[in-house]
């Protein structure tokens, strides 16, 4: 499989390999990543043994599972992820460089903590 220039175009559990290594740069503590099935290949397994103590724990949908069912942990993604959505900054992918785009996720980020804290 050949990749486009555009990143894009890189399947979850090949681009693994680039974000572990940036992930654990990033934040040394990290000891534990949720992922989705996407991430459960031989790729991610080879990335995840060269950074120990990371391991990663893929969260399944089960097969008989029909409708709506919430997962362990993958919720936490999906709300945030909704959350952002809900930012007009965010709602739509305007940006074509990271730079800007990391700016409004932190942007969001800390309007979110606002509004809880405000709330509380």
């Amino acid at each position: 499989m050949r990749h486009s220039s555009r990143t894009a175009a890189i399947q979850d559990r090949d681009g693994a390999g680039l974000v572990l290594d940036k992930i654990r740069r990033r934040f040394p503590w990290l000891e534990l990543i949720w992922a989705d099935g996407g991430y459960n290949a031989w790729q991610v397994d080879v990335a995840v043994a060269k950074v120990p103590p990371l391991r990663t724990e893929i969260v399944k949908r089960s097969e008989n599972m029909k409708g709506v069912v919430v997962l362990p942990r993958r919720w936490v993604v999906e709300r945030t992820l909704s959350r952002f959505g809900r930012n007009s900054c965010l709602a739509k992918d305007f940006e074509n460089l990271t730079k800007p785009l990391g700016a409004f996720v932190a942007l969001a980020s800390i309007q979110l903590a606002l509004r809880r804290l405000a709330s509380a």
